[in-house]
């Protein structure tokens, strides 16, 4: 899910996986879209042994997964897409047009951070 920090060019990025039967978000991680923020992911992903991704057409999931691991699915995405409007309704900092905004990359992701580890993990800040 793409934000941004202060200006539309410095972009932001909420990676997170969620289970497909729960809705719940098992792991998330804060960054560009880069390889290296969905190699995090997928490692803080690793003790649930997941066997199949359900993603879009973005190239870094062919680079990493496996193509038994990965299936391109815009119906398997509807979850996630749901998730995404949750976080953009209850977080004023991901709205696509509002004049709430981070003005700096950590105080952006703690916020995100902690609504996630209080909502979705339940831990009490």
């Amino acid at each position: 899910m793409e934000s941004y920090v202060g200006k539309k060019k410095y972009q932001r990025w909420l990676w997170h996986a969620i289970d497909h039967k729960t809705g719940t978000i098992l792991a998330f991680v804060l960054g560009r879209r880069q390889d290296r923020m969905f190699l995090k992911l997928k490692k803080l992903l690793g003790p649930f042994r997941i066997t199949k991704f359900y993603t879009d057409k973005l190239k870094t999931y062919e680079r990493h997964l496996s193509k038994e691991e990965r299936i391109i699915s815009k119906y398997k995405m509807q979850k996630i897409e749901r998730k995404h409007l949750t976080l953009r309704t209850r977080i004023k900092r991901l709205q696509r047009k509002t004049i709430c905004f981070s003005k700096i990359a950590p105080m952006h992701d703690l916020i995100i951070g902690l609504y996630i580890n209080k909502y979705e993990f339940g831990r009490e800040i």
